[in-house]
């Protein structure tokens, strides 16, 4: 099975990257926040607790998040693999996400780490904000700001896979064809 952690600051492109995997490699893109949504709007057990947290203006406890992936992968047992999309997003999450994995014999396979340089993040941001209607997406200090707290809060899980050996750069520069055929390369070659 090929698990694949998808990372990249906001505006990397990880969303349009991650089409690309599922068409050439069959996987199933397991999306964080479209995991949170869809387990709300179905009102399920873990939906309403992750609800009540995102109500008081808190992050759904890594707990939560962990039980509606396994979830996931329990109902996709025949699948050909994984990309996991905004998650891990710190080392204590990327380790329970590996117990998870480790547990059902099958690990990561590695981390793809799209890198884009800061102007580029922010233009992207603002293009995408012109038709996306999100409000996180217009403004360049809150866009600024977004890719600081990346910086600090999640990059560090770089790390976590490089100790690993499943750390792989990828060049995020580019057409969005020239970076999918990096991609699709690195992602062949594990």
């Amino acid at each position: 099975m090929l698990n694949l952690v998808l990372f990249g600051p906001p505006g990397a492109g990880k969303g349009t990257q991650a089409d690309f995997l599922i068409e050439k490699f069959r996987l199933i893109h397991l999306s964080t926040g479209d995991l949170l949504r869809n387990q709300i709007a179905a009102e399920t057990e873990l939906g309403l607790e992750a609800k009540c947290y995102m109500n008081k203006g808190f992050l759904v406890p890594d707990s939560i998040v962990i039980a509606m992936i396994k979830t996931k992968l329990q109902e996709n047992k025949d699948t050909q693999g994984f990309i996991f999309d905004g998650f891990p997003r710190t080392v204590a999450q990327a380790k329970a996400l590996d117990e998870l994995l480790n547990e059902n014999g099958t690990p990561v396979s590695g981390m793809c780490c799209l890198c884009v340089e800061k102007d580029e993040l922010v233009n992207r941001l603002l293009t995408r904000g012109k038709t996306s209607g999100r409000p996180d997406d217009q403004d360049v200090s809150i866009i600024e700001n977004r890719i600081q707290i990346y910086a600090e809060k999640t990059m560090p899980i770089k790390d976590y896979y490089m100790e690993q050996n499943k750390y792989h750069m990828i060049d995020g520069m580019g057409s969005v064809e020239e970076i999918a055929h990096r991609l699709i390369d690195t992602v062949a070659a594990l």
